[in-house]
């Protein structure tokens, strides 16, 4: 008999990490209800390396007032249907995602989340078979904690 694999549970509102990106503790909705997931950025440049397309972007947080410059690998513009039922053509890139203890690569679509509570937005595609939400609760998941390597606090 197979036995099942016990996945952590998220709330409906978790501190996520971008480390790929040097980006921390960004507060994040949990959204089954999305497909994609979502970072507020503001799309500077796009530009190849090595063969590969770059997209600059800037994410700004308003406590502190700083703006964060990443570059990441972009995987493709999509046309991505927003909550409001606007379709709008996105970059989406794929970097290291981490929520709590798991860390995995994520597409993340870039856009203008201004007037949105969460300057980022987890779609189900992220949460698929790694976590169980619990709509009732809220930062579940401690964020980021560091530690030697290999050891876990």
């Amino acid at each position: 008999m197979k036995t099942k694999k016990v996945l952590p549970i998220v709330g409906w509102r978790e501190l996520v990490q971008l480390p790929d990106l040097g980006l921390h503790s960004i507060p994040a909705k949990i959204d089954t209800g999305a497909r994609t997931s979502s970072l507020h950025a503001v799309v500077l440049d796009e530009f190849e390396r090595d063969g590969e397309k770059f997209v600059r972007f800037a994410v700004d947080f308003e406590e502190p007032h700083v703006r964060q410059v990443c570059e990441a690998v972009h995987v493709d513009v999509r046309g991505i249907t927003s909550s409001n039922g606007e379709k709008q053509d996105r970059y989406v890139i794929k970097t290291p995602l981490r929520i709590g203890d798991v860390e995995f690569r994520a597409e993340i679509s870039l856009a203008d989340r201004s007037d949105m509570k969460f300057p980022m937005l987890i779609g189900r595609s992220s949460l698929r078979r790694r976590f169980v939400v619990d709509s009732g609760h809220s930062w579940l998941q401690k964020p980021e904690t560091k530690t030697k390597k290999g050891h876990k606090p």
